[in-house]
């Protein structure tokens, strides 16, 4: 972890159907329970909130079915802990059932401390990773990235012979 970064993190869905549809019922009924298990886990910062507990009424690009999910960690392990070892991932293996497939739906990125992401600067770290793959400035669990030390990189000695 560095004391410099956080960890940011997004993912997109669009839901199969509207937030009080009976198809999206066990979703809705279960954010209250995942959100306050994130903000409980070691290393969680801030989440994104709309006027209610979560951020299904904030709407993309003006469709109420198209929503964000928005995060920040204090570091990686944290974040992959909550995800993918905790109460989280049981609601997560059922995404199918509650959204429509989509590419690109997630990435991760380094923001200096302190720093509130918004949703349009998440939106443009997800075109970043759909056009060039997972870089420094935004990347995936599978391909991750330290975070930035603002110090040049200095070669190994044999990279110099």
């Amino acid at each position: 972890m560095s004391a410099k970064f956080h960890l940011a993190e997004v993912n997109v869905g669009r839901l199969r159907a509207p937030i009080d549809h009976p198809m999206i019922k066990d979703f809705a009924d279960n954010l209250d329970r995942i959100n306050a298990l994130a903000e409980s886990s070691p290393g969680f910062v801030w989440r994104l909130k709309g006027d209610g507990n979560n951020a299904t009424d904030l709407a993309i690009d003006g469709d109420p079915l198209f929503i964000p999910n928005l995060s920040v960690w204090e570091d990686i392990p944290s974040l992959g802990a909550y995800v993918y070892r905790s109460g989280h991932v049981e609601i997560m293996r059922r995404r199918k059932e509650f959204f429509e497939p989509m590419d690109h739906a997630m990435a991760l990125w380094w923001v200096p401390v302190g720093h509130v992401p918004t949703v349009e600067e998440a939106l443009e770290k997800l075109a970043l990773l759909k056009a060039h793959g997972p870089t420094p400035a935004a990347f995936l669990f599978k391909t991750p990235f330290p975070p930035p030390t603002g110090e040049p990189v200095q070669p190994e000695l044999d990279e110099c012979a």
